[in-house]
């Protein structure tokens, strides 16, 4: 198998797709007496809660052998979708009075298509939009250890915690809109864009909206505009030119092409904009400049854009958890080193 690096054959990853199946239930009556007698405004939170609750239905929690840990990470993957889904019905119910809707997965049926399944009141999507969430799912998985939630993972993971402690403190990282929140900013600055400027094909206008941000007179004062750059991704994002093509497509099929062309008219000119500012030859955008807009076409809600995010993360987070664990050494710590300077020490009454 992969993880001990060898290639999985068609047997085994039938074997694998089938025990991923027998995992893609919560245990009974958790829905009703976990997620919903507790409904939260923000899943992120309904996401981090139940997981430590899965704790108490595990017979087994505090192994942390690899085989056992395999199997906490297929059931985490597998009930993430549902508990996002849920945790959104009840919150839509409890707190904006709407029907609760609870649908029971479908055997057979990817998490795509399942998710959209879930949320939806009559369960029907598109073969496009299945396909274009399960990219999204893909693409968000993982891209390398260094991102804030699965360095997390491997600092928790190198203590010899639980699987579900664990999980529970990358949540807590990824929630933050520096990290997993940052397409909510990218949908928000578009938002005001559009109350600023009503001709969306005025590239002046446009160019204008964006100079303002950088200057920080315009949206949230930063100076940052959301959805360009990326720490590691430099010179491109492969993430987002693969979902920017299914992002045209989606608006074909939804009629969104004119809002399609507005985020690649400001992808050009923010990037024009950054690159001179910066002194660099290239800025490109990151994944988040596409996914909120993707999300919005599928008819997700934005409080799930981020329990999104967690729902394909967690497939790297448990991968990161296992090789933490199949690999031991010392616990992860920082060392800390003062560069201020020493000062004198003066007593209270003398101060």
């Amino acid at each position: 198998m992969l993880l001990f690096g060898e290639l999985p054959n068609r047997k085994q990853f039938d074997e694998f797709v089938e025990l991923l199946e027998t995992f893609r239930e919560l245990p009974r009556k958790f829905a009703r007496d976990v997620i919903l007698k507790a409904p939260s405004k923000n899943m992120m939170n309904v996401l981090q809660r139940c997981v430590l609750t899965l704790y108490s239905y595990d017979d087994n929690p505090d192994d942390i052998s690899i085989e056992n840990v395999l199997k906490q990470s297929l059931g985490l993957i597998a009930q993430f979708p549902l508990i996002a889904a849920y945790g959104y019905q009840g919150y839509k119910h409890y707190f904006h009075d709407k029907s609760l809707v609870i649908h029971n997965p479908k055997k057979g049926l990817s998490t795509a298509e399942n998710f959209l399944r879930l949320i939806r009141a009559d369960k029907k999507y598109t073969e496009l939009e299945a396909q274009v969430l399960d990219i999204c799912l893909v693409i968000h998985a993982e891209h390398g250890g260094g991102n804030n939630s699965t360095f997390t993972t491997h600092v928790i993971s190198s203590t010899g915690t639980d699987t579900y402690s664990t999980v529970a403190g990358s949540l807590g990282s990824l929630k933050g809109p520096k990290h997993g929140g940052a397409n909510l900013k990218v949908q928000q600055m578009f938002d005001d864009l559009k109350a600023h400027v009503k001709d969306w094909s005025d590239e002046d206008a446009l160019t204008a909206y964006l100079e303002s941000l950088l200057n920080k007179e315009g949206f949230d004062h930063s100076g940052l505009i959301y959805g360009m750059g990326h720490a590691v991704y430099t010179n491109s994002d492969p993430r987002a030119r693969i979902l920017k093509g299914y992002a045209k497509r989606l608006a074909e099929e939804k009629g969104k092409q004119d809002e399609f062309m507005l985020y690649a008219r400001v992808e050009k000119i923010a990037a024009s904009l950054l690159a001179t500012r910066r002194n660099r030859g290239s800025i490109s955008a990151n994944v988040d400049f596409y996914s909120g807009f993707v999300y919005n076409m599928l008819g997700i809600p934005i409080e799930l854009f981020t329990p999104i995010f967690a729902i394909a993360r967690i497939a790297g987070w448990c991968a990161h958890r296992i090789e933490e664990l199949a690999n031991p050494g010392k616990i992860i710590r920082p060392a800390y080193k003062y560069v201020g300077t020493h000062r004198e020490y003066h007593p209270m009454d003398e101060r």
